[in-house]
Order: C-alpha cells, then structure tokens, then sequence
C-alpha cells in the first residue's frame, strides 16, 4: 500500500506501464527499486492530468527517476517539438489517447546515458528517437524500453533529428503510397506552411516533382512565398487565388496534378479536389479548419477521383519496425544531402512551456516550437 498521494501511469508503445512518482515525499515498496541517490535524481516533466485546453492542463511537475530493468534504456532528453497532435492529444481529440495522467509529447530525440543488462542494439551516448507515438517526450529524461526507441544519426542537426519521426515521415509515404508519380509530375497541397507541408516541398524537389503550394493570405504572404520557394516549390498560391476562375489558365504550362494533399478540409479541400487530373487521389493527414471534406459527387462520377486517408500511426502499425527503421534513414540521407531541413524552429528552455504552447497555437506562426531540456 502507498503511504502517500497518486501512482501516475502511461500506456508505452511497448505495452509496459511506466510509473511517473510525484515527488512529494512517497514512503513505500517502490522506494526500496532505487539503488542509490542518483536514482532518487528528480525528472521534470510536462503533465497533464485531465484533457483540455493546453495551457490550462499542462503543468511542469518533478518526478522521481525511475530504475533501469534489464531491457530499458535510459535517455536523456535533447529536444521535443511542439506538433499539432500533441495539442489534439492534450485536448483530448486525437485517435490515441494515453492513460492520464500523461507527459505531454509525441516526438523528439534523446541521447542514450545507460542501458539494462539485456540491451544489444543501443549504447551510451547514441541519438534515440520514439518508435511510436504516446512516448511523453516532454521531460528532461526517461527510463523506456529499448524496443520503444529506434537510433538515429548523431551527425545531423540536432533540429533535424528531434523534428524527424512525424511529419517528414508523413510527408515521404503520401508521396510515395498513393500514386505512382514520375519526375515532371505535379502535387498540389494546404497548409503548405506546415510541417508537413514544408516537409513535402522538399522530398518532392528531391524527387523531381513539381509543387502546387497554397497557403492563407496574410499580411507577409510575399515573405512566406519567397521561404517556401527557397525550399523547393514551384508555385505559391492563397485559398482565394485558388478558387478564381483563371486558375484553368494554370495548367497550360505544366500537368494537373495527379495528388492532393489536404490537411485542412472544408472549402480548401474541394478546391484541391477540383483541381485534381481524372483518375487523381487526395489524401487527407488532418482538419485545421475542423470542417467535413466535402466531394461534388460530378467530380466523383466524371472525374473518378479518389479519397484516402493517412495516419502515420497505422502506417507503423501495418509494417515491420525495420520498414520504419528504413524510411528514417532514407530521410537522414536527404539531410546528409542537404535536400531535406528542418522547419523554421523557435527553441524554448522547458520551463518556459506556457509560452510555447501559446505560441504553436496561435494562426499564421511560421515557427515550430521545440522545448530544450
């Protein structure tokens, strides 16, 4: 029996309950697992006890270091990013929620400082990024099963590798899952400005693809255009431009695209399905504007377009660890290469998480906020 206050617990990948221990003076069994005083050593985390808003639930809390079984390995954490499915996790509007209380974050990279007895693939000192989402990533370190972490190159940038598990993942396989593109052949996508969005311009570049890009207006739209030029876009257009009529006049001097790319839905998602060739597939990764895809059923019949959906999530759950393990190295080429860079990043020190959290969800932010530990 506790003698003292909440046993906190998450749900890893792994399908091993980690126990988070707040640090309030707890007298009991589990006080004996820790060997010496280093292993009593407080952890700071990012906790939410109940889904909300993110700046009201998240606390920053000390929690007490947990022990290294035979297979875990122990990380100290080096950046987690600030992504919109944390947000919607938070909230509570995600298709994979984590037992509450949770730490916060679904994606950054750690340096490996020990390892249990059993561990073969990993040493000290290697780069560890989450095999799966629901990690908690937002705290100074961690005790995970090694089979919960996969290793990544320590000779990219650090922005790079703590950015690198979601979004240029997703960016990758919608290129390549849904529509066998050759080199000439054009994507159109929204929210181009995001992570993913930026993520896209790149690989496509890389791939010889051309880039339809649409994005909001706003007041430095020029600024915006000329950034995601600089990554490899060919065309920047707004939501406004997109549905003129003289957006016919657009395809005379290059082919309609084949694949749409939408993660706002609403209006912009028709645009995009309207601009598609007969034949062509959008696949929708996520709802900014939390508005239904809604399809012309001419478009449908005349047109036999296509609608898909993508979720890196199931996308792991459908293939092998080392299929993931092989699409993570083949983006750590593209970086090596100089063809794929991070986003635009702001780094916040932990304790000052109500800023960034404040931050990533404001509209129009052209900065990714990453936490540093």
């Amino acid at each position: 029996m506790w003698v003292c206050g909440t046993v906190w617990r998450v749900r890893t990948p792994a399908r091993q309950w980690r126990r988070l221990l707040p640090a309030s003076g707890c007298h009991g069994p589990a006080a004996s697992s820790y060997s010496a005083s280093a292993e009593t050593a407080r952890v700071r985390a990012l906790v939410y006890g109940h889904h909300g808003d993110p700046a009201k639930v998240v606390e920053l809390k000390n929690l007490d270091r947990a022990a290294v079984g035979g297979s875990d390995v122990r990380v100290k954490m080096l950046a987690a990013p600030i992504n919109p499915s944390d947000i919607n996790m938070i909230q509570g509007n995600y298709g994979l929620l984590p037992e509450l209380p949770a730490v916060g974050g679904n994606e950054g990279v750690a340096q490996v400082v020990a390892v249990g007895s059993n561990v073969t693939r990993l040493k000290p000192g290697d780069w560890v990024i989450p095999a799966n989402a629901g990690l908690g990533t937002w705290r100074t370190e961690a005790v995970f099963s090694e089979d919960a972490l996969i290793q990544v190159p320590s000779d990219i940038p650090l922005q790079s590798a703590a950015t690198l598990g979601v979004n240029p993942c997703t960016a990758y396989r919608m290129l390549m899952d849904f529509e066998q593109l050759q080199p000439g052949d054009s994507v159109i996508q929204n929210a181009s400005n995001s992570g993913v969005g930026q993520a896209v311009i790149q690989i496509a570049a890389a791939l010889g693809l051309r880039t339809i890009n649409v994005v909001r207006d706003r007041p430095d739209i020029q600024k915006l255009s000329d950034r995601l030029k600089s990554l490899g876009a060919e065309h920047v257009i707004t939501e406004e431009e997109l549905r003129r009529p003289e957006m016919k006049n657009f395809f005379k001097d290059m082919p309609q695209p084949r694949l749409a790319l939408n993660c706002v839905g609403g209006k912009s998602s028709t645009e995009l399905l309207r601009q598609l060739a007969r034949g062509g597939t959008m696949v929708t990764y996520g709802g900014m504007a939390k508005q239904p895809v809604i399809a012309s059923v001419s478009l449908l019949i005349f047109k036999d377009l296509k609608l898909r959906g993508f979720w890196l999530s199931q996308w792991k759950k459908d293939h092998s660890p080392d299929q993931f393990k092989e699409l993570i190295l083949t983006l750590c080429d593209l970086i090596r290469r100089g063809q794929l860079t991070a986003p635009a990043c702001s780094q916040v020190p932990l304790q000052d998480y109500q800023s960034a959290l404040e931050a990533s969800m404001k509209p129009f932010v052209s900065s990714k906020q990453i936490l540093t530990m």
